[in-house]
């Protein structure tokens, strides 16, 4: 996206934005000249490893930092020199930074009062924002007495009672276990979805991120690396990188006959798209390859686990070792057995 084709309807809008902490000119970009927009009532998540410039983004996007170069629109309206109260937005940290001396609804009015809203209409509003994230009944409770489900709530309540324009969030479901993680990500889904929000989501978490987008922006040493669908990265990633940071890929030397077929040690390939004849590289995720007794490629297997709903095979085999996720729950393959793996529709890349 250009300057020249900024619209409204853009929630968020980056237009060539940089950032670089220091004046030396010799510092390095943290982030590097960065566009994209992030359409009204959609979430976008922004994604990538650790380093890679996406919670500087965020913060960007907050009035946080001061980007070095470029423009920020928020709404339609340039934001890049104004301060975090002049912006419309909210932002739930990964902590959730509740006042432990303030009970539930105290912490849910606080920005409220502090932008001089009468008491009796900042408490109406703060009991609506709690009845939203389903705490009807734990006004006077303080965040020591909620589990980290429940003070994720609060923090979700705070933010949601300002009725931002854009709502912010940064790894908000790190802190908590797996399944309130799986939880609470479908709470902040339908909530995003029910009230129309355009929310800006930073998460390393690629299942979380598939989970909860419209859109997912994957960055890379603080540029841009792929964006779109949570399903158009999955299966149509452009890089390396990308296939194997969007479902812990596996990536196999390849041959590309012509523009339609790829030979992939004795199996053959269709690309979803059509690849230069020459060398390329096949993504492979581990639910792809489907274990046989014969045929295929064939394979020794060496390790096995189980996970409760699916078994994880490692084997050896002329393509180097392969990675399995089995959800065929009968006996499982025995170690050291010889077999044949074969691919399914699903799972697979073809990168040129």
């Amino acid at each position: 996206m250009s300057a020249s084709n900024s619209t409204t309807g853009y929630g968020i809008e980056f237009v060539g934005v940089s950032k670089r902490y220091g004046e030396d000119a010799a510092a390095p970009w943290v982030v590097n000249n960065i566009s994209f927009g992030i359409p009204q009532g959609s979430l976008t998540t922004i994604l990538g490893p650790s380093g890679c410039g996406k919670t500087t983004t965020l913060r960007m996007i907050a009035g946080l930092e001061t980007p070095s170069a470029g423009r920020i629109r928020v709404g339609g309206r340039d934001v890049t020199d104004l301060g975090p109260s002049e912006r419309n937005l909210s932002m739930m940290f990964q902590s959730y930074a509740l006042f432990p001396h303030l009970n539930v609804l105290g912490n849910v009015m606080y920005g409220l009062k502090m932008s001089g809203t009468p008491k009796t209409l900042a408490q109406a509003r703060a009991q609506e924002a709690l009845r939203q994230v389903g705490l009807v009944g734990f006004d006077e409770r303080l965040p020591s007495e909620l589990s980290g489900g429940q003070q994720q709530r609060v923090a979700l309540a705070r933010a949601l009672v300002l009725e931002p324009a854009v709502l912010l969030f940064d790894e908000p479901l790190s802190n908590l276990d797996a399944r309130l993680r799986r939880d609470m990500r479908e709470e902040i889904r339908s909530l995003q979805q029910r009230l129309g929000l355009t929310v800006a989501y930073v998460t390393h978490d690629q299942g979380e991120a598939l989970a909860v987008s419209d859109h997912i922006i994957v960055m890379r040493d603080g540029v841009i690396a792929q964006e779109g669908t949570p399903r158009a990265l999955y299966e149509k990633p452009n890089s390396a990188f990308v296939a194997g940071f969007m479902g812990d890929a596996l990536l196999y030397d390849g041959m590309a006959l012509n523009t339609t077929t790829v030979q992939l040690g004795p199996l053959t390939l269709t690309p979803r798209h059509p690849v230069a004849v020459g060398p390329v590289k096949v993504a492979v995720r581990p639910e792809a390859w489907r274990i046989q007794a014969e045929g295929g490629l064939p394979a020794q297997l060496r390790k096995r686990a189980y996970l409760g709903n699916s078994w994880e095979y490692v084997l050896d085999t002329a393509l180097g070792k392969v990675w399995v996720v089995s959800y065929e729950m009968g006996s499982p393959w025995e170690i050291d057995t010889s077999v044949g793996l074969h691919l399914g529709e699903h799972g697979v890349s073809v990168i040129s």
